[in-house]
């Protein structure tokens, strides 16, 4: 049977397909229906149904270490919370979400903190990613409104992405643009990075922008509109105002194309060309992403874009517009609903007019906050200060994502009350919790999600919730039934939170005033039938649009008391993370192709991790030979607050200076690979994001006698001695788990076959070692069945572990296996090499070797291994393939032809 839902992971709300045979979910597609993206799906989506399973989620509720019942779980919430509010206040409560959630969830846990508790310290890890555009959208139309929608990415003339890589990180709009601009020769796109990223692909222009100048270059092109008389005068006088002052503060510094190039250190040349095209044409999308967001300076980032599509009338009109591309499938709904700390509900924040007698009479809510509470980052500061005294959180793992991230731990810690609401065993975050309650995960869940482009979408439950989990919109419902508002949360299924939400949206927003573009009220009467075939849909949902909106400003009158859009006044400032001496380079974070956020779910997936299967640190050659490190060695990146152990990746596409590590590792699946350590807690001062663009680190190399890989069998219980390791990575495989790991220089000399035996209580039944090279290969075997397998050597000399990770699957080796296990292949099976398709698990070396046999093209490719063919996220690194054996075919004949 197949059911219609929608993908969990990034904000572009792909449509999902799944196929379900008795019981069990068996395969997972794009829907061909669904409008954000016409049955595409990038190879995460592809392999949701992989990361399915009962093994290591949360399968009962906890209280101080030991496993209880609901009701106990319940009543200890409820007591508790009710003991902190009593003794101290409502606002020494605090509630932390996240993206993951759905809507129906989000509602009702604003409901319970802000209405209920008395508290305004609800905050979301939307504060991380989306918190910047948010501010920079009310500052400049006087609400948080994306105006655009997908398919004006396809119907730009010009596409402009300016700290978005789109290819990795929203794989399957990548798609969609990049067929767009095969169909239409003259779109033209533009990439705006430090780093280059495979997005740059179909870039006509790269501007390799320094990090933190975005701000100089955009006030750069406002100033350059002006003088070159591309300002849509008639628009900037019935739509707008404060064109003078953005103009005075962009033309505070020197306006030159010089001067702008030299501070963004561009070519002049190529700065014109962009600011030409900007100029010129009318239809223009600029995505921007985090690259914009995470900063000290965020919110005015944003505003020096958005300025520059109000003064050439940019938006409101089919492929125009400034477009904020969200990083979590629902972070938009979270802020529908009032998930930000500086929010009520329904798009209404404190200072809203009579948005707090509405609210309070809309949920006959007893103790509604006076005004907004702590956001992310100073709220983990409250607590470690002893001001909240009683945390809840749900569906995040603030310890890794959080800067400073160090701080996160000391503050939990402290804190007297920890509720963790987790589908998975094993987070960072876990360790602290007092009561851990068992929460439903995709697959399971039932509700809504709205994605980047204001479309809400079903995410429909399908299969039965593991052991005692329960959905979050439940447990939140159950513990204030408990804490005494039974009346107000009477709530027996997602349909009737939704309906709920939907009626609030609308209720007062004709009453006078200015009129909340967020309005679903044409769904608050859906009944469950209509509720569970909710096809997608764009809000403003209203009596005059019941079929949604596509594009908003389409009239040019904005949500502000006068209707008109505010140009805002720019100064732009550099990162406020200085480098140092010694700390002499600028630290870069994102996420990688195949990975999401901590891991949780898409490390499940063995092959998520072919692609990049290590922490790692990308830095240009010349500042690797500076800092003494070596490609595939291991290194050491640090400052005053923490220390990243990464693989080191020497690559071009870094600029010198620069050095970039990915989100996503924790302590779950590395000894010290939590990026958001070495970030210091500075933000936003109106958004409250992070600035997670922008550290100071030093490089050094990281000081091992030698390396070892480790295959152990998944039913073996892990490695659990790691204290006496310099280095360790753990790598899920199908049948084992792979271990990477290196003993400190510093240490005695390392018996790793003895180790083994007494992690395993199994000794080494085989090994071959070459006491010259010092390299050394063992297997450990009980009742013929492979336990452990080891190779002391660098991981370059690993061959393709998938015959390897098959023998543990087996419950006994035969004779043949058994010669053939130290090898780790069979006779003569060749080594793909590097995975670089992960949809089809195609390796390098395979499309290098079709690459001098005449496959010369990506289509070619395609063909004869099929990489490329599914979610297309590969195509750029398979483009680079085909350059670099060009390249070496062209030198061996010059060299031949000499």
């Amino acid at each position: 049977m197949q059911h219609h839902t929608t993908c969990p992971y990034c904000g572009v709300g792909c449509g999902v397909t799944a196929t379900i045979e008795e019981g069990v979910m068996t395969g997972v597609e794009g829907d061909p229906d669904h409008p954000a993206n016409y049955g595409r799906l990038c190879v995460k989506g592809s392999a949701l149904h992989e990361t399915l399973g009962d093994h290591g989620r949360l399968l009962a509720p906890r209280v101080d270490g030991r496993e209880v019942s609901w009701d106990d779980a319940l009543d200890q919430v409820a007591t508790r919370l009710a003991a902190v509010r009593d003794e101290h206040g409502g606002q020494a409560i605090a509630g932390y979400l996240s993206g993951q959630l759905l809507t129906e969830d989000y509602y009702a846990a604003n409901k319970l903190f802000k209405g209920f508790l008395g508290s305004p310290h609800l905050d979301t890890n939307s504060r991380l990613c989306m918190a910047s555009a948010v501010a920079g959208y009310k500052r400049a139309f006087g609400a948080d409104a994306v105006p655009c929608n997908y398919e004006d990415l396809e119907e730009a003339e010009l596409v402009v992405l300016v700290g978005s890589n789109l290819a990795w990180n929203h794989p399957v709009l990548f798609q969609r643009l990049r067929t767009a601009k095969q169909r239409n020769p003259l779109m033209r796109v533009v990439v705006i990075d430090p780093r280059v990223t495979d997005t740059c692909e179909i870039a006509d222009l790269y501007l390799p922008i320094a990090p933190g100048s975005d701000a100089r270059l955009f006030n750069g092109l406002l100033a350059f509109m002006a003088d070159k008389d591309k300002l849509d005068a008639v628009y900037l006088e019935r739509h707008t105002q404060g064109l003078d002052d953005a103009l005075a503060a962009a033309r505070d510094e020197a306006t030159t194309l010089a001067g702008i190039a030299d501070d963004c250190e561009l070519d002049a040349e190529a700065l014109e060309t962009f600011y030409y095209w900007f100029a010129s044409q009318l239809h223009v999308v600029t995505l921007y992403s985090q690259g914009v967001n995470q900063s000290t300076s965020g919110t005015d980032k944003c505003n020096a874009i958005i300025n520059c599509h109000l003064a050439g009338g940019k938006l409101g009109l089919p492929g125009a517009g400034p477009f904020s591309i969200t990083g979590q499938p629902n972070a938009m709904g979270g802020r529908e609903v009032g998930g930000l700390a500086n929010q009520l509900a329904a798009h209404m924040d404190y200072h809203t007019p009579g948005a707090q007698a509405l609210v309070t009479e809309f949920w006959h809510a007893p103790h509604l906050p006076e005004g907004p509470g702590l956001k992310a980052v100073e709220l983990f500061e409250a607590i470690e200060r002893g001001e909240i005294q009683a945390l809840w959180i749900m569906a995040t793992n603030p310890v890794v994502s959080l800067p400073d991230a160090d701080q996160a731990k000391r503050a939990l810690a402290k804190c007297p009350l920890v509720i963790v609401s987790e589908c998975m065993a094993d987070t960072d975050t876990l360790a602290y919790a007092d009561i851990v309650l068992p929460a439903t995960s995709w697959s399971e869940k039932d509700g809504t999600v709205t994605n980047s482009e204001r479309r809400i979408s079903r995410q429909r439950g399908m299969l039965p919730p593991p052991g005692e989990a329960r959905h979050d919109w439940w447990i939140i419902t159950q513990v204030a039934k408990s804490l005494g508002h039974g009346e107000a949360f009477d709530y027996r299924h997602p349909r009737d939170l939704f309906v709920e939400h939907a009626r609030l949206s609308g209720y007062g927003n004709h009453a006078g005033g200015i009129p909340r573009l967020f309005d679903i009220s044409a769904l608050s009467d859906l009944d469950r039938n209509a509720y569970d075939a909710l096809v997608p849909l764009q809000w403003p949902v209203i009596a005059e649009a019941p079929r949604g909106t596509a594009r908003l400003f389409e009239t040019g009158r904005f949500a502000t008391p006068d209707g008109l859009a505010r140009l805002v006044p720019v100064r732009p400032v550099p990162p406020e993370q200085a480098l140092e001496a010694c700390y002499p380079l600028r630290l870069n974070s994102g996420r990688v192709r195949d990975q999401w956020h901590t891991m949780t779910r898409t490390a499940r997936a063995p092959r998520l991790l072919n692609h990049r299967a290590e922490p790692y640190v990308d830095i240009h050659p010349q500042d690797a030979r500076a800092y003494a490190v070596v490609d595939g060695g291991l290194a050491r990146v640090f400052n005053r607050q923490g220390e990243a152990r990464v693989r080191v990746r020497i690559t071009t596409s870094q600029r010198r200076g620069d050095v970039f590590i990915p989100i996503h590792w924790n302590a779950q699946f590395t000894g010290a690979g939590r990026v958001g350590t070495l970030f210091a807690p500075l933000t936003d001062p109106l958004s409250g994001q992070p600035e997670t663009k922008h550290g100071a680190v030093a490089c050094e190399p990281l000081d091992v006698a030698e390396e070892a890989t480790l295959l152990v069998a998944n039913d073996s219980g892990g490695l659990s001695e790691r204290t006496s390791l310099a280095y360790w990575a753990r790598m899920p495989l199908h049948h084992a788990e792979r271990w990477q790991l290196a003993s400190d220089a510093g240490a005695s000399s390392h018996d790793w076959p003895a180790w083994c035996a007494e992690q395993f209580g199994v000794a080494a039944t085989l090994w071959c070692e070459d006491a010259t090279s010092g390299r050394l290969r063992a297997a450990g075997l009980r009742d013929g069945r492979l336990v452990w397998w080891l190779m002391v050597g660098p991981p370059s000399e690993l061959p393709g572990l998938a015959w390897l990770d098959a023998r543990f699957g087996d419950a006994a080796l035969t004779d043949e296996q058994r010669r053939r296990v130290l090898a780790g292949s069979t006779s003569g099976q060749a080594d793909t090499g590097p995975v670089v398709c992960s949809c089809h698990q195609v390796g390098a070396t395979a499309i290098r070797e079709a690459i001098r046999g005449g496959d010369t093209d990506v289509d070619a490719l395609g063909a004869r291994l099929a990489c490329g063919t599914q979610c297309g996220s590969c195509i750029p690194e398979l483009k680079s393939l085909l350059e670099e054996e060009v390249t070496h075919a062209g030198t061996d004949e010059a060299l031949e032809t000499a």
